[in-house]
């Protein structure tokens, strides 16, 4: 039910993204690499910068850490924080630091580095957190924060925005240092999207029969080979304009 009274059908709910701590783990995280444009663009970001990170690091919504294998420096300490009520995303992280999602509980210009990846879409005030972010970080300290731009309503109805270039760059005017970088393409955007529509087609309980399943299955499983090609090439050589991607990473300095 949305704030508006409506009801929605969530027909593909978002894969809970867990850490790769476990070899059923390691394939899923395998196979979202390969499919899950929205997982790999992040994914590529964060294996490039995390392992290079020292000191306190705080990430923001951390839903089960899928993230904090990649925290690996010698001096680096991984704190992840949630909402009270994160079970109604499917988190269940037992390891996380509760907060009410508006307030972090750490002291000013304490924490080293921040990490805050596809959660601002879901925080009604984001800009307040966004504050939040630049109040505990230390002077120099820096943020890698993720949002998506082309996705589906997820997680309904706790969904409120896409965030353009233009709405971010105010939102984030504190920090000394902001750089806004496209993840993927228009074309990378296409590929997922036939991903996802193969996916509500075969999965069980997301189309009308078992048999109807099968008939997808057989009939689009060359086209979605076809689009995860596409995607994948895209993202190699920039094929596609940056001006409709699947989200955006956005670099902070304080």
């Amino acid at each position: 039910m949305s704030a508006d009274g409506r009801s929605y059908e969530e027909r593909l709910p978002p894969f809970r993204h867990s850490p790769p701590n476990s070899l059923v783990h390691k394939l899923k995280l395998g196979a979202r690499l390969l499919a899950d444009f929205q997982v790999r663009t992040v994914y590529q970001r964060l294996r490039r910068m995390l392992p290079a990170l020292e000191g306190t690091i705080l990430d923001v919504g951390c839903g089960e850490s899928p993230y904090q294998h990649l925290v690996t420096g010698p001096e680096a300490h991984y704190i992840g924080i949630d909402i009270h009520d994160a079970a109604k995303f499917g988190y269940h992280n037992r390891d996380a630091v509760r907060f009410d999602g508006r307030t972090i509980s750490a002291p000013d210009g304490s924490i080293d580095h921040v990490l805050c990846t596809e959660v601002l879409e879901h925080v009604p005030d984001a800009g307040h957190l966004v504050g939040e972010m630049h109040r505990v970080l230390k002077k120099g300290g820096t943020g890698i924060i993720t949002v998506p731009w082309s996705a589906r309503y997820h997680y309904i109805p706790f969904d409120y925005y896409r965030f353009t270039p233009a709405a971010l760059e105010p939102m984030f005017r504190d920090f000394s240092s902001v750089t806004i970088e496209p993840r993927g393409t228009d074309l990378t955007v296409i590929a997922s999207k036939i991903v996802v529509a193969y996916l509500r087609g075969i999965l069980p309980g997301r189309s009308p029969s078992s048999w109807a399943r099968v008939l997808v299955a057989v009939v689009c499983t060359p086209i979605v080979a076809g689009a995860v090609a596409l995607g994948h090439l895209s993202l190699a050589f920039g094929w596609g304009s940056t001006d409709d991607p699947l989200g955006y990473v956005v670099h902070v300095k304080k």
